[in-house]
This record gives C-alpha cells, structure tokens and sequence, in this order.
C-alpha cells in the first residue's frame, strides 16, 4: 500500500470545470484553486470547458492560458448543457485522477486535498455529499426529494445528495469515455460503473457571484434524465396504475348494471364525465412516459456527436 500511495503522490491531477457566463467568478475561482493544488503537486492541469458562454468567460479564460500552460480550454461551438461538458472535459483529461466541480464556488477548491486523501487509500470513486447546502428553501426541499426518489426507483445505487463534485480515478474515466449514450448523468455513470467508492460529507457553499445557470425547466430536465437512464419503474408504475384504473372501472360497471336492472332510473352523468375525464388523464400519462423513452431510443439512434468543439487551447 505504501508503494501505491507515493506513485500517487507524484500523479497527475486534471481538474474539469465547465463555465457559462462565469466571468463574475473565475479570477476568484483561479486564485482559491491554484493556491491549493501548488500545495499538493506541480503535476496538475485546470481544463475549463466553455459550453457556449455570452459574457467575457472565454476571454479572461485566454489571457490566462497564455500565461500559465497547465490552464487548458475548451471551446464549445455552442452551449451542449452542464453534463455535456463535464463529458467532454473527461475525454481531454489526461491525468491519473480527475476532479470535476462547477465555477460559481458552491465546490470549494480547499475540499480537494480531502478527496485526494481518500484517492491515495485506494478508493476509486471519492463523491462528495451535500450536508449543508446555503440555497433557496424550495430548492433545498426539491433536490432532497429528487434525490430520495431516485435512490428508491434507480436500477442502481446512487448516493443521495451527491452532486457532481467528486473524484475519479483514471480506469473510471476511461470506462465512462466508452460509454456512448448521449443522456448523460455523469453522478449515475460513475456509480454504475462500481469499484471502490466511497463519500465525503461537505457543506456546499452559496453561489459567489451572478445568477444560476440550472433554472427550473433544466433541473426537472436533469431530474428526467436521472431517473429514466437509470431505472424503467415510470414504466412499470404506469403499467400498475393502468391494471388499478381497470379494476376500478371493471367494478364500477358491475355497480352500474345493478343500477340498472334494480332501478327504474340510472342517474351518472355527472360520474360518467368524471371516469372519462379520470381515465383519459391516465392515459395521457401514461403516453407522455412512453414517449419519454422512445425520444431517448429515436435521439441515441441519430448517433450525433455529444459535442462539437471550436477550438482547444494548450491541450495537445
């Protein structure tokens, strides 16, 4: 075990951060990162990807790969999401672990020594866990829910209130890299793939500067591609809610001939409007899932490049 430790103590570290519209937090984010990892080694590289930013990112990004060659760029031909970009900045990768954490501060840079602590002890997948997190109440309350819900309903063993910020080691990227779907959720990816793994509880800080980039719309778009790359329960709890709306339907009809032949008079039209109007929104439902999966099939059919990138800059 010693022999492996001091290896690892003369390795590579890459780090991935994907960036659009940071240009509020990178020279923060530059300084707190650099200052730790010189500490740890010589041995590092930042690779910034830029997914399509409209602010100056990419031009505070330049001037700085000019003056220090371990900053490496990419440039994105147009903004492909967050999880896109974390894919594309594994694949240029090329250190012997890789650390992958968001710009706007909320991953802070002096957490890493702790993740590498646990990377020398042999894991090699170190997730870090969302203890506390300073956002918004109803966004708290909507992760904690997504998450608890994927634990119960995913095909595999996602740890709850881990978010991107982690570590892995190089055979997980290169397994991750081999992968070819194009719904990417890089927290599901690397639990699937299994070996040693372990997580490390931190507190999330609040975003430094500037508003955040995962609205609404694209953290339930997040939320839909977790759950269903990883789990088809949408399409079996569909298929339980079809057989009980049957059930129901099946007895309600037996009730309704009773009426029949026993009463003079069968009053429901009120009650026919509502079974209809019950039973079409089930349907709807249960199309809209289907539909989910078979956009997932007919988009990996297409087999589009994940990303396009402009240009690079000091990746060789």
């Amino acid at each position: 075990m010693k022999t492996k430790i001091n290896k690892k103590n003369k390795s590579t570290i890459s780090i991935v951060i994907p960036i659009f519209n940071e240009e509020e937090n990178l020279s923060i984010l530059i300084h707190r990162l650099t200052k730790v990892l010189v500490e740890i080694t010589k041995n590092y590289e930042i690779i910034f990807v830029n997914d399509g930013s409209k602010d100056n990112s990419l031009q505070f990004l330049r001037s700085l790969a000019q003056e220090d060659k371990r900053i490496r760029i990419i440039d994105l031909s147009r903004n492909f999401g967050h999880q896109i970009a974390f894919a594309a900045g594994i694949q240029y990768a090329r250190g012997d672990v890789i650390i992958m954490m968001d710009g706007d501060l909320q991953d802070p840079p002096e957490f890493i020594p702790q993740l590498l602590n646990k990377w020398r002890e042999g894991y090699e997948v170190v997730y870090a866990i969302r203890a506390k997190r300073k956002e918004k109440f109803f966004k708290k309350i909507g992760y904690k829910f997504f998450y608890r819900i994927l634990r119960i309903m995913s095909n595999i063993d996602i740890p709850i209130d881990s978010g991107d910020f982690g570590l892995i080691d190089r055979k997980i990227a290169d397994l991750i890299n081999q992968m070819p779907e194009r719904a990417r959720f890089i927290r599901g990816l690397r639990s699937w793939v299994g070996f040693r793994q372990i997580g490390l509880p931190y507190s999330r800080d609040a975003r430094l500067s500037g508003e955040p980039k995962y609205s609404f719309p694209k953290l339930i778009r997040l939320a839909f591609d977790g759950l269903l790359s990883f789990s088809t329960a949408p399409l079996r709890i569909a298929t339980a809610i079809g057989f009980i709306v049957s059930i129901i339907s099946f007895i309600t009809i037996l009730f309704y001939l009773y009426l029949f032949f026993t009463t003079p008079r069968v009053p429901g039209f009120t009650t026919l409007i509502i079974a209809l109007l019950f039973i079409g929104g089930i349907q709807l439902i249960t199309v809209g899932i289907l539909g989910e999966y078979i956009g997932r099939i007919y988009d990996e059919t297409k087999k589009r490049p994940l990303y396009i990138v402009r240009e690079t800059i000091n990746i060789s």
